[in-house]
C-alpha cells in the first residue's frame, strides 16, 4: 500500500473568504496529489518501500536524490500546512504557547508580523516556518520543498508562499494572502501541541510493511 493524499481536516470551502474552495481544489486535489503519485513512484524505484514518509525525505535528502526528496518533502510540508489552519473563530494563541510567544517574541502582533514579513519576502517558491531550535521559538523560511525535518528544526506552524497556494484569489499578491492567512484562520490549538515536539509526526505516513499489517489485521 503506496503513500496517500491525506483528508483535509475541514470542507474545502471552510476556509472562505481568505482561501478559497476552488484553491482548495488545486492545491490539495491536484498539487498535493501529484506530490503523492511521484513520491509513491521515486521511492519504489529508491527502495524505501519499508520506511515511512519522514524517513524517506531523510533518506532522500541523506543520499542526494532530489528527485525524491523534493517530492517527499512537499507531500510531508503540504500534510502539515492543511493541519495549520481552521475556520475562522477568533482564534487565539493560549497558555503555554502564548506565554513562549511573548518571551521570545514580545507580542503575539510581533510574531504575525516577523512571520508575514519572513514569507511575503523569501525570493520564489518555498515556505515560511515557525519552529522551535532548541527551546527558543523562531521565524524562518525555506526554498522550494526544503523542511525543518532535514535541518534539526522541531516544526510548529508553516505557511506555502508557492504561488499555486494563493494565484486563484490573490493573483501575485503574495502580501494580502499571507495577511489574511495569518490574521484568521491560524489552527494555533494545532501549533501549541506541536510544542511537544512531534510535529514531523503528526504529517507523518507509517511505513508500506506496517500498513499492509494493519489493514489485515
Amino acid at each position: 500500500m503506496p503513500f496517500t493524499l491525506p483528508d483535509l481536516p475541514y470542507a474545502k470551502d471552510a476556509l472562505a473568504p481568505h482561501m478559497s474552495a476552488e484553491t482548495l481544489e488545486f492545491h490539495h486535489g491536484k498539487h498535493h496529489r501529484a506530490y503523492v503519485t511521484k513520491t509513491n513512484d521515486l521511492a519504489t524505484k529508491a527502495g524505501l518501500e519499508g520506511k515511512s514518509l519522514v524517513e524517506v525525505v531523510k533518506a532522500a535528502k541523506g543520499k542526494g536524490d532530489k528527485k525524491l526528496f523534493n517530492n517527499a518533502a512537499q507531500l510531508w510540508n503540504h500534510s502539515f500546512f492543511w493541519q495549520c489552519l481552521t475556520p475562522a473563530q477568533g482564534q487565539k494563541p493560549e497558555g503555554k504557547l502564548a506565554q513562549r510567544i511573548e518571551r521570545d517574541f514580545g507580542s503575539v502582533d510581533a510574531l504575525l508580523e516577523k512571520l508575514g514579513t519572513e514569507s511575503t519576502e523569501h525570493f520564489s517558491n518555498g515556505w515560511g516556518w515557525l519552529v522551535l531550535d532548541g527551546e527558543t521559538l523562531k521565524v524562518t523560511s525555506l526554498h522550494d520543498a526544503d523542511t525543518p525535518l532535514v535541518h534539526g528544526l522541531v516544526p510548529l506552524f508553516t505557511l506555502d508562499v508557492w504561488e499555486h497556494a494563493y494565484y486563484i484569489d490573490y493573483r501575485n499578491e503574495r502580501p494580502k494572502f499571507a495577511a489574511a492567512v495569518l490574521k484568521n484562520i491560524v489552527n494555533w490549538e494545532f501549533v501549541a501541541k506541536n510544542l511537544d515536539g512531534k510535529g514531523s509526526e503528526r504529517a507523518d505516513q507509517p511505513a508500506t510493511a506496517a500498513r499492509e499489517k494493519e489493514a489485515t489485521a
